[in-house]
């Protein structure tokens, strides 16, 4: 089934709406990796670009972790890898604030 054609106008804002969503996906990554940001306000976000974000692209934006570790940390909390914010389950982001709480 095609999509209806856009017109010219309703083409622009949705370019323009997901060039706001990418840009606030950005600064949320780079907040998280400047430690400006906690990893409980991002999972707590009720921005819709937040919580359409990948939980693989969060996770390599923390500090020390990258592509690789953010893969190992999904296969070993048993999250999928196409999971995005907005379907993690209770216990998946309890398990994630667990494990990157500051360490007092």
């Amino acid at each position: 089934m095609a999509l209806p054609p856009l017109s010219p106008e309703q083409r622009r804002a949705a370019l323009d709406k997901a060039a706001a969503a990418r840009k606030e996906r950005a600064a949320a990554k780079e907040a998280l990796k400047r430690g400006t940001l906690s990893l409980r306000t991002v999972l707590a976000s009720d921005s819709d670009a937040i919580r359409g974000m990948p939980v693989r692209h969060l996770l390599a934006s923390l500090p020390h972790v990258g592509k690789a570790g953010a893969q190992k940390l999904l296969a070993d909390m048993q999250i999928a890898e196409s999971r995005r914010v907005r379907g993690l389950g209770p216990h998946q982001r309890e398990r994630l604030l667990e494990r990157f709480a500051p360490k007092t």
